[in-house]
C-alpha cells in the first residue's frame, strides 16, 4: 500500500512500480504541491515516514537539491523518487520549504 499526505488531502492507494510519488499523487487527486516535475524547484519535497527501501535510489538532481542530512531524516523529492516494488507499505508525507 501507498500512503499519501498533502497539504489537506490523503490517499491510501496501491503503488504502481515505475511511477514516481508524484505521479501517484496527481493520478489519486492529493493536493501535493509542485512547479517542475524535473527536481529543480522542490516544491514536491517530502518525508518518506516508511518504506524508503521500496524506492529507486536517490538521484543526481536530489543530490544537487537537497542537503544530505534531509536524506538521513528521509526526506525525497517526489518527483525523483520512483516506485521500485509494491511488496509493502510506502508512507509520504509532502513537506515543502515553504
Amino acid at each position: 500500500m501507498l500512503e499519501l499526505k498533502g497539504k489537506t488531502k490523503s490517499a491510501t492507494i496501491e503503488p504502481v512500480e515505475g511511477l514516481s510519488l508524484l505521479d501517484l499523487a496527481l493520478k489519486a487527486n492529493v493536493d501535493w504541491q509542485f512547479s517542475c516535475s524535473r527536481g529543480t524547484c522542490a516544491r514536491c519535497r517530502c518525508q518518506i515516514e516508511e518504506g524508503g527501501n521500496l524506492l529507486g535510489e536517490i538521484t543526481d538532481s536530489e543530490w544537487d537539491r537537497l542537503e544530505p542530512e534531509e536524506f538521513d531524516q528521509g526526506f525525497r523529492l517526489g518527483c525523483q523518487a520512483i516506485v521500485e516494488s509494491t511488496e509493502g507499505r510506502i508512507v509520504a508525507v509532502n513537506k515543502p520549504y515553504f
